[in-house]
């Protein structure tokens, strides 16, 4: 009783709002209507969106408010008898000036943010989690990047693995993320989208769906 059948993945999604140079950014958009796009489409088996969020484009301003969104969600996985399993938090960033997706494998213990984040803060060489060490410490996703990356290659995206998700406020927010899913046992994963200049809007919402099949898909 109780383990007929695969256990569910619940996957809590953020994107950003827009910042300095990026009037529109595609994450805003993409993370906003994905529940409905995947209530269309149909969501994969063994997979429930537990949350779609928007975030603030800064760092240490902002990390309150990060914290409830990962906090909120363990406290509705722990609220719910429907989303036994596992917890992924999947975070959508844009590249500005990127061709293709980018599938992040690790985040790094630094911030040097190339212009001041949406509420000004503008660090160098600042260690993210200062209790972690110094800037050269990694984090890397749990997650299976380099299947990942090949599954959605193998379906027509232009898509690669990254080992360096920047030092703004999208490596910023992954580093949290992935310290927080390690001290909770749950997962984290961080994908970088081009502009919509680059990749029309419709073709990226297909990306984000297929990313979710293939997620469904993991023996985690």
């Amino acid at each position: 009783m109780g383990s007929e059948g695969p256990s569910m993945v619940t996957v809590h999604i953020t994107g950003f709002k827009k910042f300095l140079g990026v009037a529109e950014n595609p994450t805003e958009t993409i993370v906003s209507n994905l529940k409905s796009y995947m209530e269309k489409k149909g969501l994969p088996k063994g997979l429930i969106i537990g949350s779609c969020s928007i975030l603030e484009t800064a760092g240490e301003g902002a990390v309150a408010t990060l914290y409830k969104v990962l906090e909120s969600a363990l406290d509705d996985h722990a609220d719910s008898s429907t989303t036994i399993g596992r917890v992924i938090w999947l975070h959508f960033g844009v590249n500005s000036g990127a061709s293709r997706f980018a599938i992040e494998n690790q985040a790094v213990n630094e911030a040097t943010f190339r212009c001041p984040d949406e509420l000004g803060w503008k660090p160098q060489r600042v260690p993210i989690v200062p209790s972690d060490g110094g800037i050269s410490r990694t984090r890397e996703s749990s997650l299976p990047t380099n299947e990942i990356t090949k599954a959605l290659s193998r379906l027509g995206y232009p898509v690669l693995t990254s080992d360096d998700a920047g030092r703004f406020v999208c490596n910023y927010v992954y580093y949290h993320s992935l310290r927080f899913a390690e001290q909770h046992g749950n997962k984290s994963l961080f994908v970088h989208f081009p502009l919509f200049l680059t990749i029309n809007e419709d073709t990226q919402m297909r990306f984000a769906a297929s990313l979710l099949e293939v997620i469904a898909s993991l023996q985690l």
